[in-house]
């Protein structure tokens, strides 16, 4: 393929500091222009001139890196045209470029921007979390990768590309930098030759900083890091046409890292939604909304035949954070639960590359291993029982046998296992054999914290072959196939609470007694959704042909063919069947057997006794099994209007398989699975170099029409996948100018316009009546849930229903709410029983939506897509008489208003932003070292980047994500 030398070096999405030289290409490539080198990328899977890729791609050498500051991916994010990123709720996050992202949440989903290391393929990584060191360069490929990436990559492609051996030379560098924060940092880098054909690299970086966040409880920092990573490479070439290369990388980190940086909620004090629908407000969610507010409350067991003078509070009262106070600054809370935050990552590569005269072949294997495990508390807060006195006084006295001989044995254990003697309260511990409080496994402290986990352990791999051609003539090939495997053997997310140990040990002693059974509670007294086995197998077999038609127009064509199989073996357990105290782990019960993890397969017949898993009886996990295939590919036409002026039009297929939503609680019902995604995306571009080099500006425009696109919600305290269809259009400008010798000034902008295409229909989570005045929001005070009864009379219905419950009639919400219909505290299976009674006919006709009324999307913008983004970058080399420089750089970002989900409205905007760096630093006369002072967000914003809106049966609390504080420091570095 012809391969054209730019006259500018630089990049697509920033300039650089310094040349970029590229590795193994041939004479024409490492030739200089007239102005500077050529970048080199492998967008195509071939070593070519960036501004020759008839593709809109991004490439960011070891220099640009540097001399931007740009160290993880939320840095990467600020100059790249209509990208974003932001971190997720469950310990992932979402690269998103051009409006797509990963907006699916599971085990089972794929990300839809591929992420690569030396072009092979990553499960799960941790890479996010590193820093960045000892690269050779990061490429993002925008849109849709149809054909050479082809698997899931609908939105792009991100592609880590190693610093590599060099041989032959010795070589080594280091850099120590400290910043506020106590913040420490070394990297460094090694290259040995062995003899003239073998060469060794050794590179690492530790970093070790104390919190950015200020806990109040006992005015500790935390959201600390610890961590660090090493990377060994070999590359041995025993011939002029053979190239071998291996590489092992690992990371770790221990720390106590926060997964989100604070909890934001207009406070309901209705209690029925928890949060409104308004603003998000420094408050905390009205705790009576939640799971263990409505089953911890007077009323739910009073309907249930239990002394209301257990419950912990009263739907109608004050909750556990009525005088809690939430200081007003995302960088402050108060938890007493501190974070504790473990990741760590393998990567095993090799490749090995043989050129058949004009025929090259290419081998590459990657290994893998990721585990992460994290805990936080749920709420970030400090709670206290309303009702502590009475309730603890009532079951101090149950105890001591108040309801009669034999009984004290049924509630013993919940004193025993909740309260430790010294005044505090005890909460299960999220242990992976099951085991809680009633166990011994407990964590206590003063106010009964709250907390959750989120772990998982992966092991993948891949072997991919590629065979291309170099032939002189007009015609070029491309051919490969891939195979891929993921097995995943653990993850689970966890929410502990002293109020769920509470009410399952109280119901279950309850329902134990009243049945003549041994004292049990119900297992297992915490939320865990567990996903005990996923596997994914893939394969993919694909081509390219390069066609020069003329000297100046050329043709691209490629195909793939793309299959993806998955398996689960998943369950979701909360209080769902009886388990003697003393058991161990809760599926050791005699009763587990009940336990039906897979409603959609009816129990052959349920055994009253005996482990689970006997057979016959139900089913102790849901076991689904789904393939996906579909054939993507692109088509490009690329035109050289002069050496240095192109302009191109390419049309992509782009494809991201379907999976398997978790297993809720029986009483939820959701798709079992979702659909893959489907996008075609339409292009053109024009690359242009103008004066002698000195300008580099390059335009994209583009069109996607996309089908299914995947999106989440949390139902049950689980995430859940809808699709919905989408279009979605904008513009990229890049430019790169260097008005004299020491100038470079970069400057990007986009424009983004990714809507919600026709009529697409979903219940807001947030406002369940969905706008209707008429209808009534129901907090159904038997789990947590919400629905909405509709119809001319639901107020009055309701108003007649809820007294023969001992609850009382509907209730607006404040008039800055947000919400238009009024609520109230109910049980939705007795309202939609109800409905049909004759005695309400005269009401007219009514009904009992769950999870509420649906509301049309159409023209709604897409989440994490935000409208304008624009960035400058103005850098000068100021050079001595005695070889010495001094470079200052500026730089400059700014990100425009976006959504952080598809239901928009003023309580899901997340503001524009704007991110300035600037550093300056002092090289040696030889290059051998340098002095750099440095400062990151100059404005100290808190930026946010994402946000996640929790679940009704949680109090409909948004967790937001931010960029880091201020940072500033001085650096030190020098090379040999």
């Amino acid at each position: 393929m012809r391969v054209r030398a730019a006259l500018l070096a630089g990049i697509c999405a920033s300039a650089v500091a310094f040349p970029a030289y590229a590795q193994d290409t041939d004479d024409e490539l490492q030739a200089p222009a007239a102005s500077g080198n050529v970048i080199i990328v492998t967008a195509q899977r071939q070593a070519q001139s960036l501004q020759e890729v008839p593709i809109a791609v991004s490439a960011f050498d070891a220099e640009a890196l540097e001399s931007q500051q740009i160290e993880n991916a939320s840095d990467l994010q600020l100059t790249l045209p209509n990208v974003s990123f932001t971190k997720g709720n469950f310990t992932g996050a979402s690269f998103t470029i051009r409006g797509i992202g990963d907006l699916c949440v599971g085990v089972s989903c794929d990300s839809a921007t591929a992420i690569h290391t030396n072009g092979s393929p990553l499960f799960g990584t941790r890479l996010f979390e590193t820093e960045y060191f000892d690269l050779e360069r990061i490429e993002v490929l925008r849109g849709p990768q149809g054909t050479l990436y082809g698997r899931n990559a609908t939105s792009g492609v991100v592609n880590v590309v190693t610093a590599k051996p060099e041989l032959g030379s010795f070589g080594a560098a280091a850099e120590f930098e400290y910043g506020n924060f106590n913040s420490i940092k070394a990297r460094g880098m090694v290259n040995v030759p062995i003899g003239d054909s073998l060469g060794f690299r050794a590179a690492g970086f530790y970093l070790k900083r104390d919190g950015y966040t200020t806990n109040l409880f006992d005015g500790s920092d935390i959201d600390d890091r610890d961590m660090y990573a090493v990377r060994g490479s070999l590359r041995w070439e025993p011939g002029p046409d053979t190239t071998v290369d291996l590489m092992a990388y690992y990371f770790r980190e221990k720390d106590n890292r926060m997964r989100i940086q604070k909890q934001l909620c207009q406070r309901d004090p209705t209690g029925v939604l928890g949060c409104l629908n308004n603003r998000r407000d420094f408050d905390k969610t009205n705790s009576n909304s939640t799971f263990t507010g409505t089953l911890g409350s007077s009323e739910f067991l009073a309907i249930n035949g239990i002394p209301g003078t257990l419950g912990l509070n009263s739907l109608y009262g004050p909750d556990a954070y009525a005088n809690f106070v939430e200081a007003p600054d995302v960088r402050v809370v108060n938890t007493q639960f501190t974070p504790e935050y473990f990741a760590d990552e393998l990567q095993l590569q090799g490749h090995i590359e043989h050129n058949f005269g004009n025929i090259s072949v290419g081998l590459t294997g990657i290994y893998q291993e990721t585990s992460i495990d994290s805990r936080q508390d749920y709420n970030n807060g400090v709670g206290a029982i309303p009702n502590a006195t009475v309730a603890f006084g009532t079951l101090g006295a149950l105890a001591a046998g108040a309801l009669g001989p034999g009984t004290a044995g049924y509630f013993t254990p919940i004193t025993n296992a909740l309260f430790d003697g010294n005044g505090n309260l005890c909460v299960s511990d999220t242990r992976l054999d099951n085991l809680g409080a009633f166990d011994g496994a407990r964590i206590c402290t003063p106010d009964g914290t709250q907390f959750d986990r989120s772990n998982s352990d992966n092991k993948a791999w891949s072997a991919e072959m590629i065979i291309s051609s170099d032939f002189d003539g007009p015609f070029n090939f491309l051919l490969g196939g891939i195979y891929a495997r993921s097995d995943l053997s653990e993850n689970s997310y966890y929410v502990n609470a002293f109020a769920i140990d509470y009410i399952t040990g109280l119901l279950g002693s309850f329902t134990s007694l009243g049945a003549g059974l041994p004292p049990s509670y119900l297992g297992t007294s915490f939320f865990r959704n567990n996903t005990s086995d996923f596997s994914l197998e893939s394969f993919g077999i694909f081509g390219e042909a390069y066609i020069d038609v003329t000297d100046r127009l050329s043709i691209t064509a490629g195909l793939r063919y793309n299959d993806d199989s998955k398996s689960i073996q998943a369950r979701s357990t909360l209080a769902s069947f009886l388990t003697p105290y003393g058991s161990g782990n809760a599926f050791n019960s005699p009763f587990a057997a009940q336990f039906d993890a897979d409603p959609a397969t009816p129990c052959t017949a349920v055994s009253p006794v005996g482990p689970i898993g006997s057979a016959p009886g139900c089913e102790a996990f849901q076991e689904r099994t789904v393939s996906f295939n579909e054939i993507t590919g692109r088509f490009v036409i690329d035109y050289e209007i002069t050496p240095d002026n192109n302009i191109y039009f390419s049309y992509s297929r782009g494809y991201k398989s379907g999976g398997i939503n978790p297993p809720l609680q029986p009483i939820f019902a959701v798709n079992e699975s979702f659909a893959p995604e489907q996008i075609d995306a339409f292009e053109i571009g024009s690359k242009n170099t103008f004066m002698n080099g000195d300008l580099q500006v390059n335009l994209t425009g583009f069109y996607y029409k996309y089908k299914d696109l995947q999106l989440s919600r949390i139902i049950a305290r689980t995430s859940v996948n809808d699709t919905i269809d989408a279009n979605i259009w904008g513009l990229e400008l890049e430019s790169i100018i260097r008005p004299s010798y020491n100038w470079l000034i970069n400057m990007n902008l986009s424009y983004l316009n990714a809507k919600v295409a026709g009529d697409q229909f979903f219940s807001n989570p947030r406002d369940p009546g969905g706008g209707d005045p008429t209808a009534v929001i129901i907090k159904d005070i038997t789990n947590g849930a919400l629905c909405a009864v509709t119809g001319a009379g639901a107020n009055t219905f309701v108003g007649l229903v809820n007294p023969g419950l001992g609850l009382q009639g509907p209730a607006p919400f404040p008039a800055d709410g947000g919400i238009a219909s009024n609520g109230a505290f109910s049980i939705c299976s007795v309202l939609d029983a109800q409905t049909a009674n004759p005695a309400f006919a005269p009401l007219g006709p009514l009904a009992v939506l769950s999870p509420g009324v649906q509301v049309n999307l159409r023209g709604n913008r897409l989440p994490q897509a935000p409208e304008y983004k624009a960035s400058i970058g103005v850098q000068y080399t100021a050079e001595f008489d005695n070889g010495m420089s001094l470079v200052p750089r500026f730089d400059l970002a700014y990100t425009g208003e976006q959504y952080g989900n598809v239901f928009n409205g003023r309580v899901n905007r997340i503001e524009p932003f704007v991110q300035a760096n600037a550093q300056i630093q002092l090289n040696g006369s030889d290059d051998r070292w340098f002095v750099r002072a440095f400062v990151q967000n100059i404005f100290d914003s808190d930026s946010v980047t994402g946000l996640y809106v929790t679940d009704a049966s949680s109090g409909l609390f948004t967790n937001i994500f931010t960029l880091d504080p201020r940072r500033y420091g001085l650096a030190v570095g020098a090379k040999f």
